[in-house]
């Protein structure tokens, strides 16, 4: 199960068509394999914040990226917490 808040939606929604296709592929592989996505470009464990992961939607200048975490011990159940420019990204505020 994969949760995703209206402020989530809101920030893809805001993003140019082929990043929104991108993060709704990413959201659908997480969905249906896990969330431990390894083949994604930059995945990585997200620094002093349990059970969170990144990965790089596109590269460049601005680089997107989408941050999750699992909110249950098994994994089953994964919220997504930022879709964006990895500039905007707080780390410090996902709990």
């Amino acid at each position: 199960r994969i949760v995703v808040s209206k402020r989530v939606c809101k920030q893809i929604n805001r993003l140019p068509q082929n990043i929104q296709a991108i993060a709704h592929r990413v959201k659908r592989a997480i969905e249906l394999d896990g969330p431990i996505r390894s083949e994604l470009p930059n995945f990585k464990k997200g620094k002093g914040v349990a059970n969170c992961y990144h990965c790089h939607l596109k590269r460049g200048n601005p680089t997107y990226v989408m941050v999750w975490k699992t909110t249950t011990k098994e994994g089953q159940e994964v919220e997504v917490c930022y879709v964006g420019t990895h500039e905007g990204a707080e780390y410090n505020r996902i709990r």
